[in-house]
């Protein structure tokens, strides 16, 4: 069984359509591309690990007095993403692909 699950794994490795796929993932080298990999997996993993907990306690504090639904489900996404601060796996995906964006 093992045997077969290497000889799949090397099957999917080698096939162009794999290689392909992992070709259109990449980031554009562009300033975009590196900014968008920077704002959008790096930044906020950094603001969860400094200040989770106070944007956390914020937005319940606030939630118990917002009055429209649109801030009600702005406060709700707030504590959704900051309640268990940050995330190594997005962080190491952030730095996975900005390493990949200059090779």
């Amino acid at each position: 069984m093992k045997q077969k699950l290497h000889a799949k794994a090397r099957q999917i490795a080698q096939n162009p359509a794999t290689k392909r796929a992992l070709i259109s993932m990449k980031p554009e080298k562009s300033v975009w591309g590196f900014f968008g990999i920077i704002f959008f997996f790096i930044v906020p993993e950094i603001i969860a690990f400094l200040w989770g907990i106070e944007i956390t306690a914020y937005a319940q504090e606030e939630l118990l007095h917002a009055p429209a639904l649109i801030e009600k489900s702005y406060l709700d996404m707030l504590v959704m993403l900051f309640e268990d601060g940050g995330s190594w796996f997005n962080l190491a995906i952030g730095a996975a692909l900005l390493i990949w964006f200059f090779f």
